[in-house]
C-alpha cells in the first residue's frame, strides 16, 4: 500500500473546539454521578470508566467551574448511576446548568454513607473517594466501589453527536 497525498486528512491545530469535535464521534454511556452536602448535588457525566477490579476503582471527570464542584471536592462517598434508555429526560436534567436536579420530578433516596441514589437506573455504586487529580480545568476523580445493584431495567443510554439515544441493534 501507498500513500496518496490528496487522500490525506486534513490536520487540524489542538484546540477545545477539535476535541470536542473529536469526542462528539465516540460513543460513550451515561452515568449521573451525586454526593451529599446541604443539598443534594449531581451532574451527568460520559467520562465514567472502570479502572480496576482488585481493588473494585472507577474514575470520571469533574469541572471545577462546575455547582457540583464545592461538594465534590470535600465529599468522602459519591453515587454513580449508570442510567438506562428510559433515562433521557433525567439525563438531561443532571446535565442542564441551574436546573432542580433533585426536584419534584427526581426520585431518589439516601443510600449507603449518604450518598443520595436515583431510582430505576440500569445499575449504581456507592464509592468512597481515594483521589482527586488536577487536570486542566477539571479534577479526575478516583473511587473505590462500597456498595452497588446491577439489577435495574433497561438498556443503557448512549451519548453520541451531541446527544442522548439509545443502542440499535
Amino acid at each position: 500500500m501507498t500513500a496518496t497525498p490528496d487522500l490525506a486528512p486534513a490536520v487540524t491545530a489542538a484546540s477545545p473546539e477539535l476535541l470536542r469535535s473529536v469526542f462528539r464521534r465516540h460513543a460513550a454511556g451515561v452515568a449521573v454521578i451525586t454526593a451529599a452536602g446541604d443539598r443534594p448535588v449531581g451532574f451527568t457525566a460520559t467520562s465514567l470508566t472502570s479502572v480496576a477490579a482488585e481493588p473494585p476503582l472507577i474514575s470520571f471527570g469533574v469541572g471545577t467551574s462546575s455547582s457540583s464542584w464545592p461538594v465534590l471536592s470535600e465529599a468522602d462517598h459519591v453515587g454513580v448511576h449508570i442510567l438506562g434508555e428510559h433515562q433521557e429526560d433525567l439525563a438531561a436534567t443532571f446535565a442542564r446548568s441551574g436546573a432542580d436536579r433533585f426536584g419534584p420530578s427526581t426520585e431518589w433516596s439516601s443510600g449507603p454513607e449518604g450518598v443520595p441514589l436515583l431510582a430505576h437506573v440500569s445499575a449504581w455504586l456507592v464509592c468512597r473517594v481515594v483521589s482527586r487529580v488536577p487536570a486542566g480545568d477539571h479534577r479526575i476523580v478516583i473511587a473505590e466501589a462500597v456498595a452497588g445493584s446491577h439489577s435495574g431495567p433497561g438498556r443503557p443510554l448512549v451519548h453520541h453527536q451531541g446527544r442522548f439515544t439509545a443502542l440499535r441493534d
